[in-house]
C-alpha cells in the first residue's frame, strides 16, 4: 500500500479516531461490500496501533520493555489520561469503545490461559489486531453452507475446513480479516500469555436482525485430515466476560468533513 499524505488537521485526530473515520467511510454504504482496497486500508490503520491508543497500558509486554505512553505508578498516558492496567484482567474482559448500524469498534482483554469459545460470525468481516501478548488461534471455514439464520433446522451443524490449527500470533503482528464464507470465520482464541486484540466488526452482532452468536463444539474426523465436524452448542455456565470502561482517546462520531479530506483518506484499489 502506497503511503498517504494525510494533512495536518488529519494528523492531528488520534489514531482511534482515524480508525473510526475510515470505517465511517467503508462501512457506512450497505449498498456495496467493502473492496480488497478498502479492507487493506483498514488493516493499514489497524497495523499501526497500540494498546495505549486505546486507553489500555501493556506495561511493555508488546516489545519487552515498559510502553513510553504510560508511568510505572500510576498509568497515565497521554495528555494525563489514565490507562486500564494489563495486569488488572483477571478474566476476560471487553471494552467497549463505539458500535452503531454498520459497525463495531472493541478490545478484547485476556488473561494467560482464558479461552474464547469456538463461534461464528454469521454474513461478517471482522478485522483483529493483536494489540500485545501471544494468542492461540483455532480456526474453520464451512465445506458446505450452514442452515441460514432463522431457519427451522436447528441446531447448526455441518462439515467445516480447518484454517488454522492451533496457530500461535505474537505481537506484534499483522491483522487478520475474516470474510462471511472464507478466512476462518469461526474462531476460537486462547492466551498464551496476557493478550488483548482490537476488533472490527461489520455489520456487529444482532439477534433482531439474524446475526446472533452461536458456539460450537469442533469433533475431529481421523479420516479425513483438514476437516471437522462442529456441531452448535451452549456456552459454559462457568464462561462470563466482564466489562470495563474505555479509557482512550475520546471519539467524535459522524464528523463532517470538507470535501477535498476523502482524497487524503485514499487507499489502493
Amino acid at each position: 500500500m502506497e503511503a498517504v499524505a494525510f494533512p495536518p488537521h488529519i494528523m492531528a485526530l488520534s489514531k482511534v479516531q482515524r480508525l473510526y473515520d475510515a470505517c465511517d467511510l467503508v462501512f457506512s454504504s450497505p449498498a456495496a461490500a467493502p473492496t480488497v482496497g478498502e479492507i487493506r486500508w483498514l488493516q493499514h490503520l489497524l497495523d499501526g496501533m497500540r494498546a495505549a491508543d486505546v486507553g489500555i497500558d501493556d506495561g511493555g509486554d508488546s516489545y519487552g520493555e515498559r510502553s513510553s505512553s504510560s508511568s510505572s505508578d500510576d498509568e497515565l498516558g497521554p495528555k494525563g489520561r489514565r490507562l486500564l492496567p494489563a495486569r488488572a484482567f483477571t478474566r476476560i474482559t471487553y471494552v467497549h469503545i463505539h458500535q452503531c448500524a454498520d459497525f463495531s469498534m472493541g478490545v478484547f482483554c485476556f488473561p494467560a490461559g482464558a479461552t474464547l469459545p469456538l463461534h461464528d460470525h454469521p454474513e461478517m468481516v471482522v478485522l483483529s489486531k493483536l494489540l500485545y501478548g501471544s494468542v492461540r488461534v483455532r480456526s474453520y471455514d464451512w465445506a458446505t453452507a450452514p442452515p441460514p439464520p432463522g431457519s427451522a433446522t436447528t441446531p447448526k451443524s455441518g462439515l467445516a475446513r480447518v484454517v488454522a490449527a492451533d496457530e500461535v500470533r505474537h505481537a506484534p503482528c499483522k491483522t487478520s480479516v475474516l470474510f462471511p464464507r472464507r478466512g476462518g470465520n469461526l474462531h476460537a482464541f486462547t492466551a498464551v500469555t496476557p493478550c488483548a486484540i482490537l476488533d472490527v466488526l461489520t455489520p456487529p452482532y444482532s439477534e433482531e436482525l439474524d446475526r446472533p452468536s452461536t458456539y460450537f463444539n469442533d469433533i475431529p474426523i481421523p479420516s479425513l485430515p483438514g476437516f471437522a465436524f462442529l456441531e452448535e452448542t451452549n456456552l459454559p455456565e462457568d464462561f462470563s466476560v466482564a466489562g470495563a470502561p474505555y479509557l482512550g482517546p475520546e471519539l467524535t462520531v459522524d464528523m463532517d468533513y470538507d470535501d477535498d479530506d476523502e482524497d487524503y483518506y485514499d487507499y489502493d484499489e
